[in-house]
């Protein structure tokens, strides 16, 4: 089979969202197992709100977890990349990478 007859990409819709993208991303080369509510919308630069809708939006998925403690006396939440989540955006960069290639070859 030639790259330009292979079958287009179908991107999953969840992570193909600009801002999801991000946040997994973001969670994925913190090189920590959780991350703060507060470090992520800070370093991404998104509203609480926005933010909020995003991670409901991926906590539904099963491509994040987030954990909601007390840290002293202060409201903590964490964010973490699940396993499925891992995987999942893997094979959208790997369908992105494909798309690319395919667009480079001139298909």
């Amino acid at each position: 089979m030639t790259e330009c007859s292979k079958a287009f990409p179908d991107p999953d819709k969840v992570i193909h969202e600009r801002a999801r993208l991000r946040i997994l991303v973001y969670l994925s080369s913190s090189g920590t197992s959780e991350a703060g509510f507060t470090d992520i919308k800070k370093d991404l630069a998104m509203t609480s709100g926005n933010l909020s809708a995003q991670l409901g939006t991926l906590e539904n998925s099963g491509y994040i977890a987030v954990r909601k403690a007390f840290l002293g006396k202060k409201p903590f939440t964490g964010v973490s990349l699940t396993p499925a989540g891992k995987i999942a955006l893997e094979r959208y960069l790997d369908e992105m990478e494909s798309l690319l290639a395919s667009l480079k070859a001139g298909c």
